[in-house]
């Protein structure tokens, strides 16, 4: 028996499993979504804080259903804080979108294989993933694959 993948989701990815804004990202993500019993799926308890923020309950509410059955990583760990804190002086990710870097974070420090997203403005690209992995290296982590859901 070959080993599952372990991948995380940010929030971007059950977000937009309810997306009627961009249904062409919701139905990817839904084909998506019935792919995950192949993998062994991590969200983080930002992803969970996230979701709570939310000011619609009924939204909320679903999506919390949505991921519950996923096992929840820490990001309170000092090493993650120092890591993201690493991508930000490194200028890998803004100062502002901190949440995204601990995202990264989260998925290097627990060496997963895949780090999955529909935020393409600051974790999904080209300069993000070559960068991010340079930092891992460096700092003794795994190279993360960092991916959007129609990857999978």
């Amino acid at each position: 028996m070959t080993k599952k993948l372990k991948i995380y989701l940010d929030t971007s990815v059950p977000n937009a499993y309810f997306d009627d804004k961009n249904p062409f990202r919701k139905e990817i993500t839904r084909e998506f979504w019935k792919k995950l019993k192949d993998y062994e799926v991590f969200i983080s308890d930002i992803v969970i804080r996230e979701i709570e923020d939310i000011g619609n309950t009924a939204k909320k509410k679903e999506l919390l259903e949505l991921i519950h059955d996923f096992k929840t990583l820490s990001s309170n760990e000092n090493e993650i804080k120092a890591l993201a804190e690493e991508y930000i002086v490194r200028r890998v990710i803004p100062l502002k979108h901190i949440e995204d870097a601990i995202h990264i974070a989260v998925a290097s420090f627990h060496y997963l294989d895949v780090l999955i997203s529909w935020n393409f403005e600051h974790i999904v690209k080209l300069k993000t993933k070559r960068e991010v992995n340079v930092i891992n290296v460096l700092l003794g982590y795994n190279q993360l694959e960092i991916i959007e859901p129609s990857m999978i």
